[in-house]
């Protein structure tokens, strides 16, 4: 295809994405008005339902939707709870196209009007150009997104640039729970013509900028547990003359990071690799403000002052992060009990090369030493209940290229190529079971608020992203 009519075809594609804007948007309105929060048992019918509203709207564009079932899960007070089923959808199968398989999620966070909603959750409202809403950004608007430009192709009757694979879940935010079994299951059977594989579950760096993200730090959480005896004590009976299980475990949580954010175990930095040359300058020509940063988080200052030192530990060194104590009073007034058993929970954000089973000796090693010190004889134990590993692609891959062309087309300028500091488990999962070129390419701005109060996806961003997945298709194939 000549680049004249590649341009003449994307025009006519980006016209009828305009014209019909509203029409995406009151779709993404029916799919928000959806309580689907996997979180909470009580709505897993919601999610159940959500996931058949998504399954016939792949119908409806002419796709092949295979319902698989997950069977269920057993709940902490010993309930069977029916897992939602995962949409594996199939449109095309030209063996002269690549084939194209889209991941993304329609199960989404907690939220409630109370939370401290400007608007009602569940009702997407749209204000000065944002359409605020649980799920506009995470995940339930990328989704339709590419659904929507899978759409404009038939709607035009235009030749499909590429075949398409869909993998849409609704436990991503509980854990994907049966996800990586099925992708193993289905390694030499679905996933057996799939050329690429794109995600659409971050955010930009930037408000304003456009994104493409090559990496992802994992993520290790772990319980430290101390224990005296069997039961809760009066602190005017027993305070200052036994060893209080808290005290050690405040100890023990105060030796895991110093103030300057340096995490203080043991050979936790060794297989950080050094910054290349290449790394360095994507770093120079990112487009990141402090102050916008700030803004987004509601904080006042940073550990680090510049710009190229925040995304160096967001993104090439590991973190440290407390999250909280279990066991301990903290309703509201005072208790004067000294709690017989506290776990504390914090977890590592770990980045490409540090091996989990690694990073959970020296953790383990690192308390055990200093509880030691302590000469306490309350029982100390260490476990890491979850582990994510980080994720890493190639930005030189013809992937990003193509996406990168189609940003440009789309933005009217190059995409960042940014690491994410959060982790996204699913796409090392693709990686290491599919083997195939895996990106993670994002629509929505860095305040958008995915997993906060008043989440909300830009007008401009939902139908550009349209676009933006629509000159994607286009761009691909002409890498075949």
């Amino acid at each position: 295809m000549s680049s004249s009519s590649s341009s003449v075809l994307e025009m006519e594609i980006f016209q009828y994405i305009d014209v019909h804007q509203s029409d995406f948007i009151e779709d993404l309105k029916e799919w928000v008005a959806v309580e689907s929060d996997s979180v909470q048992p009580d709505l897993r019918k919601e999610v159940i339902r959500m996931m058949a509203l998504a399954a016939d709207r792949l119908s409806a564009l002419g796709a092949t939707v295979n319902l698989v079932n997950l069977g269920s899960h057993q709940l902490p007070d010993g309930q069977d709870l029916p897992l939602p089923p995962v949409i594996l959808g199939e449109l095309g199968k030209d063996p002269q196209n690549p084939t194209v398989c889209f991941y993304g999620h329609v199960d989404v966070q907690p939220a409630k009007k109370e939370d401290g909603w400007k608007t009602d959750p569940y009702t997407l409202t749209e204000i000065n150009g944002n359409l605020y809403g649980r799920g506009a950004t995470d995940n339930k608007g990328p989704v339709l997104a590419w659904v929507n430009a899978v759409e404009t192709f038939r709607a035009l009757k235009l030749a499909m640039p590429v075949n398409f694979k869909f993998v849409i879940e609704g436990m991503e935010e509980a854990g994907s729970l049966g996800l990586e079994k099925l992708l193993e299951e289905e390694k030499q059977c679905f996933f057996s013509d799939v050329d690429y594989i794109v995600i659409s579950d971050n955010l930009w760096l930037s408000n304003k900028k456009p994104a493409l993200t090559y990496g992802s730090r994992g993520n290790a959480c772990f319980f430290v547990e101390v224990e005296s005896g069997g039961k809760d004590l009066h602190s005017g009976t027993f305070g200052g003359i036994i060893h209080e299980p808290l005290m050690d475990l405040i100890a023990l949580l105060d030796s895991l990071v110093d103030p300057t954010g340096c995490i203080q175990i043991p050979g936790i930095y060794d297989s950080v690799t050094a910054l290349t040359e290449e790394e360095k300058k994507l770093y120079e020509s990112i487009e990141f403000v402090l102050e916008e940063h700030k803004n987004n988080s509601g904080v006042k200052k940073f550990l680090y002052g510049t710009k190229e030192e925040i995304l160096l530990h967001l993104w090439h060194y590991p973190s440290l992060s407390i999250h909280g104590i279990e066991g301990a009073y903290h309703e509201p007034g005072i208790k004067t009990v000294i709690p017989a058993k506290v776990t504390g929970k914090f977890s590592i954000r770990q980045v490409p090369h540090m091996d989990l089973s690694v990073v959970k000796q020296q953790v383990v090693e690192h308390l055990e030493s200093v509880f030691s010190k302590r000469n306490s004889p309350n029982k100390l134990k260490v476990s890491m209940p979850l582990g994510a590993k980080p994720w890493l692609a190639d930005v030189n891959d013809p992937l990003y290229k193509a996406a990168r062309r189609a940003i440009k087309t789309v933005f009217g300028e190059d995409p960042d190529f940014i690491r994410d500091g959060s982790t996204i488990p699913v796409a090392k999962v693709f990686q290491t079971i599919t083997q195939k070129s895996v990106m993670m390419f994002p629509i929505g701005a860095a305040d958008d608020g995915e997993h906060s109060q008043n989440e909300k996806i830009s007008r401009h961003n939902y139908i550009e992203g349209t676009k933006a997945f629509a000159a994607f298709f286009l761009e691909i194939s002409k890498l075949h």
